[in-house]
């Protein structure tokens, strides 16, 4: 059996130095779930709109070349790092997200970097990151942040019962086992009443150890199927993504899904899942369910 018949750990590649730590991170993952790596380049160039005809040719070879270079670099710093590792590279003709989300369809997960090489010869400009966690039909790990090893670093996640905060959860803990490291599950809760003479009659006692109950509901579950992780709970009145921000400084990980329950009480909505995109100290998975 070779990788074109297995689920993958898929990385896509662009030469860039942020697609290199994506292949490092990939790699890794693909070790530790026994799962083989899937390198995807994307050529789209549409040098017919700035080129005169007779040098489009040569325009789409230099893209072609940069491509494949791109793909044996990354083959091999996946040989070096994960020499156990069944590798495979593909150079494929479309646009970047297209050809990521379609590779998604048969993927454990799907690695980018947050950031590429310039508009014509990027594969992973942040707006493709954006759009690919957004409609994934895997999991996508986004890597930014801290370059340095954090095998001690927790893994954290955002929790809030909706869908897609379901498939963060179960990322998270599957990611906490493998990495044999704790995990710290928060959940927050934000209220947008701006009556000052209302606010003081609210029991805020009360409902954050309302908002512990519903946590704990979330996490029985997956503590019985995952009893070798410990879990730390973190349950606060905050803006969830300044919140999770926070946590993520001392994470190796941070999971959340793409968008939460609703406008009060959600805690992954779109707005959540891209600040963290943009702001995360380390690789942030966005899930969906």
């Amino acid at each position: 059996m070779d990788v074109g018949d297995r689920a993958a750990v898929v990385v896509g590649v662009d030469g860039s130095v942020r697609a290199t730590e994506a292949v490092r991170w990939g790699a890794a993952e693909a070790a530790r779930r026994g799962a083989p790596l899937r390198l995807v380049t994307a050529v789209h160039g549409e040098a017919d709109r700035v080129l005169r005809p007779e040098l489009v040719k040569r325009y789409e070879d230099v893209l072609v070349d940069h491509a494949r270079d791109a793909l044996a670099d990354a083959t091999a710093v996946a040989g070096r790092d994960a020499p156990g590792v069944e590798v495979r590279s593909e150079l494929v003709t479309g646009h970047a997200v297209a050809v990521l989300r379609e590779a998604a369809e048969q993927a454990l997960v799907v690695v980018i970097g947050d950031r590429g090489l310039s508009k014509v010869e990027g594969l992973l400009a942040g707006s493709v990151s954006v759009a690919l966690a957004a409609h994934a039909a895997c999991p996508v790990v986004v890597v930014r942040g801290r370059e340095e090893p954090a095998t001690a670093r927790p893994v954290v996640v955002g929790v809030d019962g909706s869908p897609g905060s379901e498939a963060a959860v179960a990322f998270a803990y599957e990611a906490a086992s493998l990495r044999h490291v704790g995990l710290v599950a928060v959940h927050t809760w934000w209220d947008l009443v701006a009556d000052p003479v209302l606010a003081p009659l609210l029991d805020w006692e009360a409902i954050e150890n309302d908002e512990r109950l519903v946590l704990a509901e979330r996490l029985a579950g997956w503590a019985e199927k995952y009893p070798d992780v410990v879990v730390e709970r973190v349950v606060t009145r905050g803006r969830p993504a300044q919140v999770l921000l926070e946590q993520a400084a001392r994470a190796q990980l941070v999971a959340v899904g793409s968008r939460g329950r609703g406008e009060f009480t959600g805690l992954f909505l779109g707005s959540v899942s891209n600040t963290l995109l943009h702001r995360s100290p380390c690789p942030v998975v966005v899930a969906r369910s």
